[in-house]
């Protein structure tokens, strides 16, 4: 087993004082804020196709004269206004 304890506690530590040094205490806060956002996104964006996939077939066919219909971004909590 080549991956037997692939992740220990020390690499955290690792990664952590390499993003230290790599981003600055400064910017560390300000990077994890946007992947968080990022996250967040992602996950409303999968929700979307879920529920797109989920809808019945009947709506589909009953539609297909019209145009599909635009998704757009809602704002999410803690954006910008």
């Amino acid at each position: 087993m080549m991956f037997r304890n692939a992740l220990e506690p020390w690499h955290l530590v690792l990664v952590i004082i390499v993003g230290v040094v790599v981003f600055g205490s400064k910017r560390l806060p300000d990077a994890a804020r946007a992947l968080g956002k990022s996250a967040r996104i992602l996950k409303s964006e999968m929700k979307a196709m879920k529920e797109e996939e989920q809808q019945p077939t009947a709506t589909a066919q009953a539609g297909q004269g019209q145009p599909p219909a635009q998704h757009t971004l809602q704002n999410l909590p803690g954006d910008a206004k």
